[in-house]
């Protein structure tokens, strides 16, 4: 494969798929079911089918190429990421990923490789979770892990629900259960990736070899208090969800601090109702994400805030709510890839690490069950989900060379 020539499309992609943002110029916003991410499924759609790929969009909105292998009825090949981004986002973070599967079809279409087995590229629909709050959408539906009652369950910040906003971009939801995959359809599941971090960059390292995936947990909490008078209300009388949220709010990073271990704990997204200057607060309403290789850290962290909410809501007679918005486990990625994409760093001179992930990607969703790997490409200034994100377009075409490597030495 010529290396130059694939970092030059996949950057070509990359540019034109800037476009589509509401954010324009305060990086890329493009939430799921959106026109931003219509824009993307229509370039993907025409992009994968100039590579030779049979093209469809399935009942959950994940854009789907095939390249048709010499035995179709084996496990398939497959590469993916999201379309998806967060709020003022990067212009890399999973797209380039979906870009990087189109790629290995056009090199195998340059040198008339057909593979053993069918070769699948996805553009996932709604992995950050950042409008419904969940995340994973696309790749639970190939699991057979979503339903119509969890479309009508989840919404956004307007209260949409995902079921009316399928609607809106034209998919039926009631249909988003034959979105799922035949049992043992996927034989290898492949994700190239940005890093998000600052290792590859800070190490001089150029490739990095993901071993493992963090588990996450994603809650909504809801603290219940009383809306009362600002100035009127004597401050032992009140029962005041912002304090009482702010006080629990306070020791979440702490409770991460104190396991190690390369364990988070964020607070994101916080809401006050009535949300008036002068007017002591009804509810308080907050998101937290638990991230940790072991996921008994992670339910220790969420008991501990559990125990916080019932003391300090107890002592004003206040009450507090739970809504788990996202489970699940860290995940192993496949020895067996890895080894082959080390081999191939090592043959063509090209620096590596094996090394854990502490972002969430579909290849967490999708190792649950099938051999999965992921390949990250240094961020610079180990910068991600912000509009500062950026990679070189020489690293996409290393990356593209061990990733070819890889899909033909599958089976």
């Amino acid at each position: 494969m010529n290396k130059e020539r694939s970092s030059r499309r996949i950057w070509t992609n990359l540019e034109d798929l800037k476009a589509f943002t509401s954010t324009p110029g305060n990086g890329c916003t493009r939430l799921p079911f959106t026109k931003e991410t219509r824009g993307v499924a229509e370039y993907l759609k025409r992009e994968m089918t100039l590579a030779g790929l049979l093209v469809h969009e399935d009942p959950a909105g994940n854009v789907i190429g095939v390249l048709p292998g010499c035995d179709r009825t084996r496990p398939a090949i497959v590469m993916g990421s999201h379309m998806d981004s967060v709020y003022n986002g990067g212009n890399y973070d999973g797209i380039a990923g979906v870009v990087m599967g189109i790629e290995m079809a056009r090199i195998l279409k340059d040198e008339g490789r057909i593979l053993p087995v069918d070769f699948v590229v996805v553009g996932f629909m709604d992995e950050e979770g950042c409008r419904f709050g969940t995340g994973y959408f696309g790749s639970y539906s190939i699991l057979g892990q979503m339903d119509v009652d969890q479309c009508r369950r989840f919404t956004d910040r307007d209260g949409i629900s995902v079921y009316d906003a399928m609607k809106s971009y034209g998919l039926d939801p009631e249909k988003v259960t034959e979105a799922a995959w035949p049992k043992g359809r996927i034989g290898h599941y492949i994700e190239a990736h940005i890093e998000q971090g600052p290792v590859l960059e800070t190490e001089g390292i150029e490739l990095g070899l993901v071993d493992c995936i963090v588990g996450i947990q994603r809650y909504m909490f809801t603290v219940h208090g009383r809306s009362d008078h600002a100035g009127t209300t004597p401050m032992h009388m009140r029962k005041d969800a912002v304090d009482v949220a702010s006080k629990v709010i306070s020791h979440v990073a702490d409770f991460a601090r104190a396991e190690g271990e390369g364990t988070v704990a964020t607070v994101g997204y916080v809401h006050a109702v009535p949300g008036g200057m002068n007017v002591v607060a009804e509810s308080m309403e907050f998101s937290v994400d638990i991230r940790s290789t072991d996921n008994n850290t992670i339910d220790r962290i969420a008991d501990e805030i559990r125990a916080l909410l019932a003391e300090e809501t107890s002592k004003w007679s206040m009450t507090y709510s739970e809504d788990r918005k996202l489970t699940i486990t860290p995940c192993n990625m496949s020895a067996s890839m890895l080894d082959l994409m080390e081999a191939s760093c090592r043959e063509h001179g090209m620096s590596c690490i094996r090394m854990p992930s502490g972002a969430g990607h579909d290849a967490l969703a999708i190792g649950q069950s099938c051999d999965t790997v992921m390949l990250f490409v240094p961020s610079k200034g180990g910068r991600s989900h912000c509009p500062e994100e950026s990679t070189d377009a020489v690293s996409f075409g290393k990356a593209a060379c061990v990733l070819f490597e890889l899909i033909t030495q599958l089976e």
